[in-house]
């Protein structure tokens, strides 16, 4: 039976920083889930399990395992090559021709073709041309060939990290098949909430620990919510001891000064003997030192167990954000297209078609993998001109959040980026816009590209909306790729309170739900 066992197996960052406690683990005939906050080791994992990365404890793997990452290929590689087939299908192709080598005959594999085929068949995707370059394919078309590879060695281990990055609806639901079908053992690492609904069990990796759940998703969630209640509840409470414990430690300051007052008053009446009053005196002060040392403890315990809740609260809960007005009027118009067209070399994507934006829409648009949707994007933006048509856009309110996030850099900081994107700013002012999306004291001068994937979602939106006129048409193109749960939750928050209009390209159906897309345009 194939099977994978870890034994107190953990993993580490470059410079040997633990990314998660000692995890044993054993997947039988089942897909397991791997969640948890970008850089809590998902990746990491995978990588050592494939035998890829250092680890300590024990894996084993009883069966071929079969990886999926999420490295981008080589554009210059053809079907052929991504496939693992490249000089198999040559062997076949010069006996064909008649004119093979003195060995093709012996090694040739007559049921190739047919295996190629069914390996491409169960992901949906139909035959190919097997010299067809790998970088004339979709995003979601490269997934899928990604997915057809990794099958057609027959492994039986699945490692699959973030399958369903870019998949269109179809591709989607192949993922989703090959994990409800599959006979071996799956081990997935995904933030994909519909593909989470669709495995046995769900493992939470955390800097604290990682934590098996008997379960998909939505028990997963539900337990995961019931534990921020938990922790928010803990925190008011903390709240609120410590508030009380500060008050007694001041009633008891209040009492001893109210105490060594009348002793002083006493003492310079001189109405008792000296020996009398000085024993009073030492009486009083121990008692009072006991006291106020009772309420200093109490204060201290009580601040311990606040610092203590607040920190749970910090990590179980994500940070909350708001976008602000951006002060669109529902008669402005912001997209007037008319007969537009767009071509990709002799091929034509879409087109003619009417695009109009008007107010606050909230707009989903929609096409298979390779339609035209990022094409469309560059047509609004302005960043591509139109094969026909006419575009009249007000493009001084229109900002793009994409995948990659293009409007940030690496290499640059928080601080600098955000006034890059709005040079008005001084940089208090800078400080303080970064602050409002939870950017506070030493993260202004952290590197952008040092940033998890919500965080640098965080950053791009305190960017955009800093300056005195915000976007007015945001336009989001597969936004949630790359990002935790965690992260698209808050950008789903964010976006729902979000006043402007929205043109958005996902195939997160659950994310597409959540921000309340009204009316589609096809492609």
């Amino acid at each position: 039976m194939p099977n994978l066992v870890l034994d107190s197996v953990s993993v580490a960052t470059p410079d040997g920083t633990p990314l998660f406690p000692a995890l044993s683990l054993t997947v039988g005939r089942e897909a397991v889930g791997l969640f948890g906050r970008n850089g809590s080791g998902k990746t990491t994992l995978l990588r050592a399990i494939a035998g890829e990365g250092s680890y300590s404890g024990s894996i084993l793997c009883n069966g071929a395992v079969g990886v999926l990452r999420q490295e981008s290929i080589a554009g210059d590689r053809i079907v052929a090559d991504v496939l693992g087939a490249a000089e198999d299908l040559a062997r076949l192709r010069r006996i064909e021709e008649g004119r093979p080598r003195d060995d093709d005959i012996d090694r040739a594999d007559w049921t190739l073709s047919a295996r190629l085929e069914a390996a491409l068949a169960q992901v949906d995707l139909p035959a190919v041309d097997w010299t067809r370059p790998y970088a004339s394919f979709s995003g979601g078309e490269r997934m899928r060939l990604k997915l057809a590879a990794l099958l057609f060695p027959e492994p039986a281990i699945l490692l699959l990290d973030e399958p369903t990055n870019n998949l269109d609806r179809d591709g989607r639901d192949a993922i989703i098949r090959l994990l409800t079908g599959w006979h071996g053992a799956i081990l997935c690492a995904s933030h994909d909430r519909e593909l989470l609904e669709n495995v046995d069990r769900i493992v939470d990796l955390t800097t604290t620990g990682a934590t098996v759940f008997g379960g998909a998703w939505s028990a997963f969630r539900d337990h995961r919510d019931a534990e921020r209640a938990r922790a928010i509840d803990a925190l008011e409470t903390a709240k609120a001891d410590h508030k009380a414990a500060q008050r007694t430690q001041q009633r008891e300051l209040e009492k001893q000064a109210r105490r060594d007052k009348r002793g002083r008053a006493v003492a310079a009446r001189k109405a008792e003997p000296k020996m009398h009053l000085y024993a009073q005196q030492q009486r009083a002060e121990k008692t009072g030192a006991r006291t106020l040392a009772v309420g200093e403890d109490l204060a201290r315990t009580t601040q311990e167990a606040l610092r203590d809740a607040q920190s749970r609260v910090e990590r179980a809960v994500p940070v909350h954000i708001e976008l602000g007005s951006c002060g669109l009027s529902s008669r402005h118009v912001l997209v007037d297209a008319s007969g537009v067209a767009c071509d990709f070399g002799p091929r034509r994507l879409f087109g003619p078609l009417d695009i109009h934006i008007r107010g606050p829409e909230r707009i989903a648009l929609v096409g298979a993998n390779g339609s035209g949707k990022t094409s469309l994007i560059h047509l609004l933006t302005g960043a591509a001109e139109p094969a026909t048509g006419q575009i009249e856009a007000d493009r001084d309110r229109i900002a793009v959040l994409d995948q990659h996030l293009a409007l940030l850099g690496d290499d640059e900081t928080l601080i600098a980026a955000m006034r890059r994107h709005n040079p008005a700013l001084d940089r208090q002012e800078a400080h303080a816009a970064l602050a409002r999306f939870g950017f506070r004291g030493h993260w202004a001068d952290r590197l952008a590209g040092a940033l998890s994937g919500g965080e640098k979602v965080r950053l791009a939106l305190a960017c955009l909306f800093a300056r005195p006129d915000p976007p007015q048409l945001l336009i989001l193109d597969e936004p949630t790729n790359h990002l935790d749960i965690d992260a698209i939750e808050l950008l789903e928050k964010a976006l729902r309170d979000y006043d402007g209009a929205i043109l958005c390209v996902s195939h997160d159906e659950a994310f597409c739900r959540a921000i309340a897309l009204e009316r589609e345009i096809c492609l």
